[in-house]
């Protein structure tokens, strides 16, 4: 088992499901170290998403722990076998871990669900509108960490854009697409490139309109990436200092019921785009 310094928070997920699965068993590490034949110190650090774990080994400890669901265990299986070096990796060191974490959990989405209330989505952005985003942030960042931002989250849009891509349905406020981010011209080219990409089957754009009576069922962005099988579905939610990943089974099914919710009061994907269309010539 080689050790990693720094593992990546599909490790920690891993890691994280793991652990929870010992604890459901009642075990403790030293009594699951025991079963596989190996000391307390590999369980922890296998645990801690600091050393991986084989297929066999991984296999071995579900069934000491109990765990009767195939499909979550082939799920886990592949998550501890796979060696993928994605485009992300060309940023580690160049860009905060979160940039490489949210690209890693979208290379690997079976779906994606977003909300978003005063921007664009990130996949959806044009390059001039995310430069503008980037540009405008408190503190002031340099040039050149502007440009590695920009370009890659135009990188990341190959999660909608290939030939296998992932299926994606958004939820925007109409404010966010009426905030005019980078000038009228940036504005206007932002509208035409969504109106472009929800054209496509797998993109679904419903916008949430102003003239709604009662809106209160979610204050804050979120983004829903949907895994091999519900347990490992992933939200990602921008906090005080970066983004946080939930992944606690209960939390997940809280915000399936307010992405449902929000979804429910917004407009059908074809009444969004005659929306967009008319936002697009007032400019």
């Amino acid at each position: 088992m080689g050790t990693k310094r720094e593992p990546t928070a599909r490790q920690l997920r891993l890691a994280v499901e793991l652990r929870r699965l010992r604890d459901a068993a009642d075990l403790s590490a030293r009594e699951a170290a025991a079963l596989l034949g190996v000391n307390s110190v590999q369980i922890s650090q296998i645990e801690a998403g600091t050393s991986g774990v084989s297929d066999q080994r991984l296999r071995s400890l579900a069934a000491h722990y109990s765990c009767t669901d195939g499909k979550f265990v082939d799920a886990l299986a592949a998550m501890a076998t796979d060696r993928t070096r994605g485009w992300w990796e060309e940023y580690r060191g160049l860009l905060p871990t979160a940039f490489l974490d949210l690209s890693e959990l979208e290379h690997h989405a079976a779906y994606r669900w977003d909300v978003d209330f005063l921007h664009v989505p990130g996949l959806l952005q044009t390059e001039a509108y995310s430069r503008a985003l980037f540009a405008r942030r408190v503190p002031e960042l340099p040039e050149a960490d502007v440009e590695l931002r920009v370009r890659h989250r135009m990188q990341r849009r190959t999660v909608i854009e290939a030939v296998h891509a992932t299926p994606y349905e958004v939820l925007v406020h109409e404010a966010a697409l009426r905030i005019r981010v980078g000038g009228r011209a940036t504005s206007r080219a932002q509208l035409a490139q969504i109106l472009e990409l929800s054209a496509e089957d797998h993109v679904t754009v419903r916008v949430i309109p102003f003239d709604l009576d009662e809106f209160a069922d979610i204050t804050a962005d979120m983004v829903y990436a949907g895994g091999p099988v519900p347990k490992l579905d992933t939200v990602v939610r921008d906090g005080p200092h970066g983004a946080i990943f939930v992944d606690c089974e209960a939390q997940l099914g809280v915000f399936r019921t307010l992405f449902r919710r929000v979804e429910a009061v917004s407009l059908t994907h074809e009444r969004s785009r005659d929306l967009i269309h008319r936002l697009a010539k007032e400019l």
